[in-house]
């Protein structure tokens, strides 16, 4: 129960990483809220969990409207009084217009960068007042792979993820004086409803045959990396980025050709 009775507010969080981060930090004895635009998922997830003997809620949160960032986070303090940890795991990005820097338009680039790091930015800036006053707390960011590997595609998604990287970092050294801790995850090529239904199956295998550990990353297993970060294990940890990805972008450039290579030598 490494987080019992603690207030854990976690975006976009009815399906994927975000909803495997709520049951995940709930089983470890949290009060979690389920921020969302969808209110109506939110409370059928929320119940679901509930009744598996877990605290769950829901508050409404729109990562188009940034007033919403400020509004969550007041509702949840009204509520509890706190919150000890703010998850940000909203990001988005539009594959048939975040292409290339040939092909991708200048509003098409900014629009992405602009939504992708306002929902840590705007929500930032308004839980830490209440972290300050209560004496401190911990914020997790949701970057990606894409922002510490460079693409030949989704320029805007990766110039957002990995602002995402630096700014948390940013935000780390100005509030560590306050108790206030600040911590990246960057999950690599993982099995969300997201990735499957949108992304081919040769795309996945390509990816994969990059990847040492031969398999996609499990939610749970990313949702793993930010209990910790939001836990007391991680007291004296901050500024720092936690890449659960498989092992990709590890080992030489050459390294899917050399598996290939080798797997010729023993036929």
């Amino acid at each position: 129960m490494r987080l019992q009775d603690k207030v854990i507010l976690v975006t976009a969080s009815t399906r994927g990483i975000g909803l495997a981060t709520v049951q995940a930090c709930a089983k470890e004895g949290a009060i979690v809220y389920m921020a969302a635009r969808n209110l109506e998922r939110a409370s059928q997830r929320a119940e679901e969990l509930n009744a598996m003997g877990y605290r769950v809620r829901t508050v409404y949160n729109d990562a188009t409207d940034l007033e919403s960032y400020r509004t969550m986070i007041e509702e949840v303090v009204k509520l509890e009084g706190r919150i000890d940890v703010l998850v940000n795991n909203f990001g988005t990005s539009d594959p048939k217009t975040d292409l290339d820097i040939e092909h991708t338009r200048w509003e098409d680039f900014q629009a992405t960068v602009d939504i992708n790091l306002a929902s840590v930015f705007v929500s930032s800036q308004a839980v830490i007042p209440h972290m300050k006053k209560q004496g401190g707390g911990s914020i997790v960011n949701i970057s990606s792979i894409g922002g510490l590997t460079p693409d030949i595609a989704r320029i805007g998604y990766a110039v957002s993820k990995d602002a995402i990287i630096y700014l948390s970092k940013n935000i780390a050294v100005q509030t560590a004086r306050s108790n206030i801790r600040v911590n990246v995850v960057c999950p690599g090529q993982t099995a969300t409803d997201a990735v499957m239904n949108n992304m081919s199956k040769e795309f996945q295998d390509f990816f994969l045959r990059h990847t040492p550990i031969q398999r996609m990353g499990k939610p749970e297993e990313i949702a793993a990396a930010v209990v910790y970060f939001a836990s007391d294990d991680a007291a004296y940890t901050t500024g720092q980025v936690m890449a659960v990805h498989g092992g990709f972008g590890l080992p030489t450039p050459v390294y899917a050709d050399m598996i290939d290579l080798s797997a010729d030598r023993k036929h």
